[in-house]
Order: structure tokens, then sequence, then C-alpha cells
């Protein structure tokens, strides 16, 4: 069995995978019911007895004695990491785990990148291989980390490059928070498109998700539940809507769009951690959806997002749950898939769903979908047993597509606007290593990216003529 490692910095960060760590022990308590330390544990929690001196870990099978997150929290203010240790889930770290700062980034990419990426490498480096050596068979980092701030953008990134460096046959797996235009951040432009040239660079996959994405799913959701229809009931114990499932207390401003995301996470390693008749490695997502490396950014949608009360036709459910993925309400970033070109796509189905049911709605839905002409069949399939606590079945949908150019260029734009104006320059020019040289590379490693998807959007439509056969020569 192989394991994962989640490294969440910043605030944003930490706070989503404080969230997916609640949901993630929620969704084991419901499956484990003997309190045995299985394989399905083992990808993501460590088995302690704190009992021992060197804090011994358990063999698979054991009962369970003290649950650890294969994780690593970063952020330079205390204030969300303090609250996560004097929460619920605070017997789940250990300080070897932590690293902590008090006077944060000022929401400036080059304090978090530059400053604190330089002064912590080393504590960063050894708290990244403590939890490597913990793993039998390290298979994935999962970073997770908000594109606005200082220390999310700016030290997130410079963990990454660590990574890459420290461990480069690892695969590195980036879930993004992308601001909104209405950013109360004024410098979020800035802290993006120089994030943005950090994880072209230096990632395996991205999946970006946008914070204005997030609010319009959750008012959907709300509107849905106080609107009183018949057939349009919310179940309470959702995870996508509650902020109280498994582990927390009172519900927080963030916790729907937080949940949200964790809920990418939990299904997207849905297939390390339990059992399924088609599993998907997670190396796999990189080799099959990725046909270029830079290339490499995944839109997410997600599936069920809200569970209507209306049983009467399942089939017909499970049918509009495949349609939903691609349908532009479901995205995760404020994108219309159907409408631009198609590299690759995966399909991570969770519940009893049969691989006839699969292939049937591929079937259904390919003459929708405008692949590009090389890779027509360009598919991938994840079927697991164990559906998300409180639904039947789930579907998480990634798909690299040109759409999502549009959440590019928009943020070329408002960077465009601060930056010809060289407004708040000087706050990133006084830190130390810190040139006006690196937003020019920023911005035109950006147009770059923006151009290679238009010149594949410019491909929409034609056919590649059929390679002529080769001939065996007389």
């Amino acid at each position: 069995m192989t394991q994962s490692v989640v490294v969440q910095v910043g605030q944003c960060g930490n706070q989503v995978g404080c969230r997916f760590w609640d949901l993630a022990l929620r969704e084991h308590a419901h499956v484990n019911k003997k309190g045995l330390y299985d394989e399905a544990l083992s990808s993501f929690f460590r088995n302690v007895d704190s009992r021992e001196s060197d804090g011994g870990a358990h063999v698979v099978g054991g009962r369970i004695q003290h649950l650890k997150a294969r994780a690593v929290l970063v952020d330079m203010e205390e204030g969300v990491v303090n609250e996560i240790l004097q929460g619920p889930l605070r017997e789940m770290f250990d300080s070897t785990q932590l690293l902590t700062d008090v006077s944060g980034s000022g929401n400036n990419w080059a304090v978090g990148h530059m400053t604190y990426g330089s002064a912590y490498r080393e504590q960063i480096v050894d708290k990244l291989r403590k939890a490597a050596e913990h793993c039998d068979c390290l298979q994935c980092f999962f970073l997770i980390h908000s594109m606005g701030g200082g220390t999310g953008s700016g030290l997130g990134t410079r963990v990454l490059s660590l990574l890459e460096e420290e461990f480069p046959e690892v695969c590195r797996i980036v879930t993004s928070i992308y601001p909104s235009a209405e950013d109360d951040v004024i410098t979020s432009p800035y802290n993006s498109v120089l994030a943005m040239r950090e994880l072209t660079e230096h990632a395996d996959c991205v999946l970006p998700v946008e914070n204005q994405s997030l609010v319009d799913i959750v008012d959907k959701i709300k509107n849905m539940s106080h609107s009183g229809k018949p057939g349009s009931a919310i179940k309470r114990d959702s995870t996508i809507i509650s902020g109280q499932g498994g582990l927390s207390g009172a519900e927080k401003p963030f916790d729907a769009m937080n949940n949200i995301v964790a809920n990418l996470l939990l299904n997207i390693t849905s297939s390390a951690r339990f059992e399924g008749s088609l599993n998907m490695d997670l190396n796999e997502i990189a080799m099959n959806l990725v046909p270029f490396p830079r290339l490499h950014y995944l839109v997410p949608s997600l599936t069920p997002l809200y569970t209507l009360a209306d049983v009467r036709v399942p089939t017909r459910r499970l049918d509009q749950m495949f349609s939903d993925a691609f349908s532009k309400d479901h995205q995760l970033i404020r994108a219309d898939p159907k409408h631009s070109l198609y590299l690759a796509c995966a399909l991570m189905v969770r519940g009893n769903v049969q691989v006839s049911d699969l292939r049937r709605n591929i079937e259904r839905l390919k003459p929708l979908l405008p692949f590009v002409s090389w890779n027509q069949e360009g598919w991938k399939t994840g079927l697991c047993s164990v559906p998300p606590v409180g639904h039947s079945h789930a579907l998480l949908a990634l798909a690299n597509n040109t759409c999502v150019k549009l959440t590019f260029m928009e943020l070329r734009e408002r960077f465009i606007k601060l930056y010809r104006k060289k407004a708040h320059l000087h706050h990133y020019l006084h830190v130390d290593g810190m040139e006006q040289s690196s937003f020019s590379e920023a911005i035109s490693s950006l147009s770059s990216l923006i151009e290679e998807y238009q010149h594949l959007d410019a491909t929409k439509g034609t056919l590649m003529p059929d390679a002529p056969r080769l001939r065996i020569a007389r």
C-alpha cells in the first residue's frame, strides 16, 4: 500500500486541510467498524503508541492506538494553526509537523517566497523528510495553498520547489485557491501571477479552484434548501453544505466553501484510501491527463453538490450525475468546458456504480464534448466502492481543458492594471532577493501559457488526416 503526505501552507491551506482531515476521519469511521488500523487508514494516517519512548508506529492489522495525520502544517501567522491545536483535531498533529511564525507575510509574495523561504528552508526540508521517512512507499505530496495572500502564494510555491528538489520522483499535486476579482487583498494579482510561474515550472498537476465559484455554489445550495420546492430537500448531513460534519463545532463563515475543496481532496484520494473495482493510481492522473508538461492545470468538477429527495428514477439520477460533471454550474472555476477543447478527462466515481454505467455514460457524452483530434479516446476512469458519507454515489471529473485560459486571461488583465502604474511595487522591491525582472518574467510565463492554450483552441474542429500505413519492404 502506498502513502501520501499533505502539505498545507498559509491560512487558507490550513483551514482547507483541517476540513479534509475532519471529513476523512468521518469517512473512515463510517467504514472501519472494528477499530483496526487497516491499509485504507495507513495511506494518510500513522498509528502511533504514545506510551513508547520513540513513539513507535504500529503495523497494519493491529488495533488503532493513536492516529497521526501524514501532514506538514506551515503558516507564518500562528492563528489558524493554534486554533487547530486547541480544537478537536489537536491529537492528530505534533510539534515535528508544525512550523509557524508570528508576523505573517503581509500579503506579499516576496516576503513569503524570499524572506521566509530562505529563513525556514532547512526546517521545512527537515519536516518534509521526517514525514517522508514515516512512509513505506511514498507516492504523492498534496500541497494546499491560496494564491492571493503572501504566505500561501509565496512560501507555498517555495515549498513546492523544495519538494521537487528533495523528492524529484514523487508526484506533486497542488490544490490552488484563486482569488476573485473583488478580492480584498489589493496586491492579489501580483501574488497570483508570481505564484503561477512557480506552479507551471514545479508542479506535476494543479487543481485550480476559484473563490467566486465556491461562493456561487454555496449560494445555489442555500437557495435550494430555502426554496421549499417539492423534491428539492437538502440532506442535512451532507458534507458539502454542513460545517459540522464529523468533529467540528460551530460553523464558521468559510466552512461551506472549505468543505467543497475538502470533498475534492476526499474524492481524488478515494482510490488510494479504499478498495474499488477499477482503482486509479495517483501517478496515473499526471501520466494520462498531462500530454504537455506545462499544460498541467486540471479543471475539477464535483457532483452531486447537493442530494435531491426525488428517488423515483435512480438510473436517471445516475445519468444526471455524469451530465452535471460537464455543466458549468458544477465546475470549481468559472468556465464552460463544453465550449472549449478537451486534451483529456478523468472520471473518478464513488459508490455503487457499475463499469457498464460508466462506459454507457461516456459513450452518451462523447459526441457533446470536443476532444483534440489526436486524443479522441482520452478518458481515464476510476471506480471506488465506498461513497462519501451521506451520498449513495459521487463523481469527481478532472478535465485538462483549454477553458482554464479564461481564468488566466482575467488574472493577467488584473495584474497589468496594477503593473502599468507600478502600483505597490516598492513593497516587493524592498525585499532582499526580489528584482523587478521577476514581475516581467512571471507575466511572460503566464502569457506564454495562455498562447499554448490558444494554439490548441485554434485546432478545434479540425481533423488530423490519417497517417499513411507502413509498408513492408520487399
